[in-house]
């Protein structure tokens, strides 16, 4: 006798259009990655204009009221998403750090309490880690920023703020560039900074530079081609981009790539860089005067480097400069991952993607 078979967990509780359920993976990269202007747009709107939403705001920075650090805890592209942040927290006196929600839940535990807040970052709201997290009775005031208004953690928070991207059938995309934005909101409410004007701004040169850069993909690509591996190395808020396009590259195709701060490449991985290397260095905010002198290095050593800067600089056989308008601090956050998703689109429409839309959820474990 046979059983019937459980019906679909949809993402977010939606079942897709019959097209979207037809597109391969190649596809969905696409289709996501052009929705980001709209959606950024979208969340500004709610978040300056929405009561309900501006509330909460109110609630959760007025929380974070003690000179305890306020902690951004999530994974994947929720973690890279945290750094933009707790980096504007800290460049403006607030102790925040960024942290992995895996290794907090087995290992924070007996310095929890210490926080003035913690903001748990999730997209899909289901994540075993979070959920657990969310679960766990902690003394001092925590928040949720989720994608899914019918998962689990939202149901279980008191404090909880929307990402308002929609649907995300393929790797962090959309999510990662409205929750960018949703943590660098927060943390300007927690500051009393205003954010609205450098929010617009910042979101006017990602939606001028998405099609330039997109339109660009080819090149990059054969610039790219036949490396032994990419690095992607950024300071501040571009080192979350740096980490989620490291995490695109190799979900999406399986090419092995790996992020890096500035530093922690300039002292260490830098010493074998040769022929065989490709760097992606993003030169952008206060330290692009740093990007600039260890790309010169990388050049020196025979690498390749894939230049973002705010700046113009002349392309060589060695050197693919990419000029992204410039963005008050944090922004760069989201004007960083357009290179890196371009650059991906264009590695699996030429070998193929790793990485199948997924349009349900499946098992949730840790």
């Amino acid at each position: 006798m046979s059983q019937n078979k459980p019906a679909p967990r949809w993402i977010n509780g939606i079942e897709p259009s019959r097209e979207l359920l037809s597109y391969d993976g190649t596809q969905i990269l696409e289709y996501e990655c052009r929705e980001q202007p709209s959606l950024l747009r979208e969340l500004l709107v709610a978040y300056s204009t929405d009561a309900a939403i501006q509330a909460q705001l109110k609630k959760i920075s007025d929380a974070a009221n003690s000179s305890n650090p306020v902690l951004f805890i999530g994974m994947g592209g929720s973690l890279c998403s945290a750094v933009s942040g707790s980096i504007h927290l800290q460049s403006n006196g607030r102790s925040a750090f960024s942290l992995d929600a895996g290794e907090w839940l087995h290992y924070g535990k007996p310095v929890w309490d210490e926080a003035a807040l913690s903001v748990l970052l999730t997209t899909s709201g289901e994540s075993a880690e979070l959920v657990e997290l969310v679960k766990r009775d902690t003394k001092q005031p925590a928040a949720l920023l989720c994608n899914n208004s019918a998962s689990t953690c939202w149901n279980l928070a008191e404090n909880k703020l929307p990402i308002l991207a929609g649907p995300e059938y393929g790797n962090a995309t959309k999510t990662y560039t409205n929750s960018t934005a949703a943590t660098i909101i927060l943390a300007s409410e927690i500051l009393n900074h205003p954010w609205l004007d450098d929010a617009q701004h910042a979101i006017d040169v990602f939606t001028s530079h998405l099609e330039p850069v997109f339109s660009m993909r080819n090149e990059l690509e054969a610039f790219t081609r036949g490396a032994a591996n990419i690095e992607l190395v950024g300071r501040g808020a571009a080192y979350g981009g740096a980490i989620m396009g490291a995490l695109t590259i190799r979900e999406m195709s399986g090419f092995r790539a790996a992020p890096h701060t500035g530093a922690g490449f300039r002292h260490g991985p830098n010493l074998d860089v040769d022929g065989t290397h490709v760097a992606m260095i993003f030169a952008l905010g206060r330290a692009a005067g740093l990007g600039l002198k260890l790309a010169a290095e990388c050049n020196k050593r025979g690498g390749k480097v894939l230049l973002i800067s705010s700046e113009d600089h002349e392309r060589t056989d060695r050197l693919l400069p990419i000029k992204i308008g410039a963005v008050s601090e944090p922004w760069e956050g989201i004007t960083s991952i357009l290179v890196p998703q371009a650059l991906t689109l264009a590695m699996i429409e030429r070998n193929g993607c790793r990485l199948p839309p997924r349009f349900a959820y499946g098992e949730m474990v840790q």
